[in-house]
């Protein structure tokens, strides 16, 4: 779960990157990266929400689960 959760981490704070680009300079590196709603960016944009649902999940989820890795 260690792993996930960081890697969950990662995808968010790239696809935060990304919507700050749009916001500012509209400018969107993922479908510049890998065109615009090509199958790849897609899955990149797939992959960013599951992520950001995870965290969410993780966020409010038994302290159980979590494992604290310090």
């Amino acid at each position: 779960m260690y792993y996930l959760s960081k890697i969950a981490l990662w995808l968010t704070i790239i696809g935060g990157i990304n919507w700050g680009l749009i916001g500012v300079a509209n400018f969107n590196l993922v479908s510049l990266i890998f065109g615009d709603m090509s199958i790849l960016s897609r899955i990149v944009y797939i992959l960013v929400g599951l992520a950001a649902i995870w965290l969410i999940y993780e966020q409010f989820a038994p302290d159980t689960i979590m494992i604290d890795r310090k």
